[in-house]
C-alpha cells in the first residue's frame, strides 16, 4: 500500500514516526471542551475576561508570520480563528505546532480577544494535538465534477463544505419536528419489524435475506403498512412509525433502494382526515424549521400554507392531457389513446392500470402544487376502500409538490373479503411475472376478520420531503451515505462500456 502513497502522504506519515520517536503521541487522549465555535463567536471578547476557552476542532487554514501563526479550526458549529505566539507556548511547543497540517485534529485553550480586522480570535496558551491526518484535504472538492466522490466520502464533503453539513443539521431538525407534531396530535410512535417473512404493503421488488437457524427466507421491509394495521385491529388508535423502509429498485435523483418514510394510522378517520393532516404537520415543520411557508425549489417559489389544491386524477388527466380517460370504457381504444400520444404500454394492462400509467407519464412532473390528486383505480390500490360514488376507483391520494411525490394515503380497506379478492388478484399477476405485485398475508387477514375500524393511513416520504425543504435537486444529496455501486465494480463498468 506504501507505493501508492503520495509525496503528501508519505510525508505526513513520517511526521507520524518523528513525533513517536520525541515522545508524542499523535492520537492523544480525550480533551476537555468548554466551549464550540459558535457560542465564542456569538459573544463580545468582553464576555470571557478572566477566563479561558477550550475548543476542539480540525485546523482548516494555516498562515505564518515569524514567530507567531494563525489558524482556523473547525468544529461540529463553525470555524474560528486561532493566534499562536512562540513566546507564549515556548520554544518546543510552537515548534510543535509548525510541524503540524491541515487536517489535523488539535485542542486549544486560550483567552478571546478581536484582532484589529475585527475577527474574534483565541489566543492559544496551549495546545494538544488529538489526531494526525495522514491524508491533505482536497483544495476544490466543492468543484469537484465526479460529484459521486462526494456522496462516496461524505466525511470529507461534511470537512470541507458547510453548506453539506447545514443541510443534515436541517434534516435532524426536520424529523424531530415531525416527531413533535405527531405526537403533540395524539400518535404513539411504534416500532414493527424490519424483517418480514412476506413482502407487502407496497408494490415494490424486495430485498431478499435467509435466516440460517430458522432455514427461511426472509424480505426487508417494503413498508410499515401491513403491521400498523394489525396495531389499529388490536386497539392502538393512533400510531406512526419512522424508519426505513428498502425496495430493490432503480437510482435515481428521486430515488434510493434505502430510504426514510413515516407512516400513520388513525382508527375512525378517513382519507379526507389524511389530506388535513398532511398539509398541517408538513406548513407546521416548514415553519418550525425554516421559519416560513412560502418557500422556492430550484428557483420555483412554492407556497405550503393550507388548504392545499384537491383535484381528482381523471380531471387532471383532461386537463394536461386532452385524454377524457374517464369517458373512454373500452381498454384497448384506450391503450390507443395512449399510443397515439407516445405511450408505449405493457401488454395486458388493465383499464385503470392504464389511467394510472398515462398519469404517471404525462401529468405528475407537472404538478408543482402543493397539490393532492385523488381517487385512484382499484387495480394501482389493492389495500385502499373503493370509492362509495364508484368503485372501480378508491378513496387514495398522493401528494405532490415541485412534481415530486411526497405522500400517498388512503381510506384503508377493512372488508377481509374484498381484501382476500384483491390479494388473490395480485398472486395471479406475481404468477405472470410481476414481481412487484402483493403476495397473499394470512395472518394481515385473520386481523381484518377480527375487525378493523374505518380507518385512515398516510404514508409520507421523509428524503423527498427534506429536499424540498432544504432545496436539494438530488436524492443523493439529503442521504448521509446513499446506495452507491463500489468503486472498482464502477471502474470495471466503464472499462467494459
Amino acid at each position: 500500500m506504501t507505493n501508492h502513497l503520495s509525496e503528501q502522504e508519505q510525508i505526513r506519515r513520517n511526521k507520524v514516526a518523528a513525533f513517536r520517536q520525541q515522545g508524542l503521541e499523535p492520537y492523544g487522549d480525550k480533551y476537555n471542551v468548554t466551549h464550540y465555535s459558535r457560542e465564542v463567536l456569538q459573544q463580545e471578547p468582553e464576555f470571557f475576561e478572566g477566563k479561558a476557552v477550550s475548543l476542539a476542532g480540525r485546523i482548516m487554514t494555516q498562515r505564518g508570520h515569524g514567530k507567531a501563526s494563525f489558524a482556523h479550526i473547525q468544529d461540529s458549529e463553525g470555524q474560528i480563528q486561532i493566534y499562536l505566539r512562540e513566546d507564549r507556548l515556548g520554544e518546543k511547543s510552537y515548534s510543535l505546532y509548525q510541524e503540524l497540517d491541515v487536517g489535523d485534529i488539535i485542542g486549544v485553550k486560550g483567552d478571546v480577544f478581536r484582532t484589529q480586522k475585527g475577527e474574534i480570535t483565541v489566543n492559544v496558551a496551549e495546545f494538544s494535538l488529538l489526531s494526525k491526518s495522514l491524508r491533505p484535504l482536497p483544495e476544490k472538492w466543492h468543484g469537484l465534477k465526479d460529484v459521486e466522490l462526494r456522496y462516496r466520502q461524505r466525511y470529507v464533503d461534511l470537512m470541507v463544505n458547510p453548506l453539506v453539513r447545514s443541510v443534515f443539521m436541517t434534516r435532524s431538525r426536520i424529523i424531530q419536528s415531525m416527531r413533535t407534531f405527531l405526537t403533540g396530535a395524539g400518535f404513539l410512535e411504534v416500532e414493527t419489524p424490519v424483517m418480514h417473512t412476506l413482502a407487502g404493503g407496497a408494490s415494490a421488488r424486495p430485498f431478499v435475506t435467509h435466516h440460517n437457524t430458522l432455514d427461511m427466507d426472509l424480505y426487508l421491509r417494503i413498508a410499515t403498512e401491513l403491521h400498523l394495521k394489525r396495531l389499529i385491529v388490536g386497539g392502538m388508535d393512533k400510531v406512526f412509525e419512522l424508519g426505513r423502509i428498502f425496495r430493490n429498485e432503480g437510482i435515481s435523483t428521486n430515488h434510493n433502494p434505502e430510504f426514510t418514510s413515516v407512516e400513520v394510522y388513525q382508527a375512525n378517520a378517513d382519507y379526507e382526515d389524511m389530506m388535513v393532516l398532511t398539509e398541517e404537520l408538513i406548513a407546521s415543520v416548514a415553519r418550525e424549521v425554516l421559519g416560513t411557508t412560502v418557500i422556492e425549489y430550484q428557483g420555483v417559489p412554492l407556497d405550503l400554507t393550507p388548504p392545499w389544491s384537491r383535484r381528482n386524477m381523471l380531471d387532471i388527466i383532461l386537463e394536461m392531457t386532452g385524454i377524457d380517460a374517464g369517458e373512454i370504457e373500452d381498454v384497448d381504444a384506450l391503450r390507443g389513446v395512449a399510443a397515439e400520444n407516445g405511450l408505449e404500454l405493457k401488454p395486458g394492462l388493465s383499464r385503470g392500470e392504464i389511467i394510472y400509467a398515462i398519469f404517471e407519464e404525462f401529468c405528475e412532473v407537472r404538478l408543482n402544487g402543493p397539490i393532492f390528486i385523488k381517487d385512484y383505480p382499484v387495480e394501482v390500490s389493492p389495500l385502499a376502500r373503493r370509492c362509495r360514488h364508484d368503485p372501480r376507483f378508491t378513496d387514495r391520494f398522493e401528494a405532490f409538490i415541485a412534481g415530486k411525490e411526497i405522500a400517498n394515503a388512503f381510506t384503508e380497506l377493512n372488508d377481509p373479503l374484498d381484501q382476500r379478492e384483491r390479494f388473490e388478484e395480485q398472486v395471479l399477476r406475481r404468477d405472470s411475472g410481476d414481481d412487484e405485485a402483493h403476495m397473499m398475508d394470512e395472518d394481515f387477514l385473520t386481523a381484518l376478520e377480527y375487525g378493523m375500524p374505518p380507518t385512515g393511513g398516510l404514508g409520507i416520504g421523509v428524503d423527498r420531503l427534506i429536499m424540498i425543504l432544504t432545496d436539494s435537486p438530488s436524492i443523493r444529496d439529503v442521504i448521509l451515505f446513499p446506495t452507491m455501486r463500489p468503486r472498482e465494480q464502477r471502474e470495471q463498468k466503464e472499462q467494459q462500456e
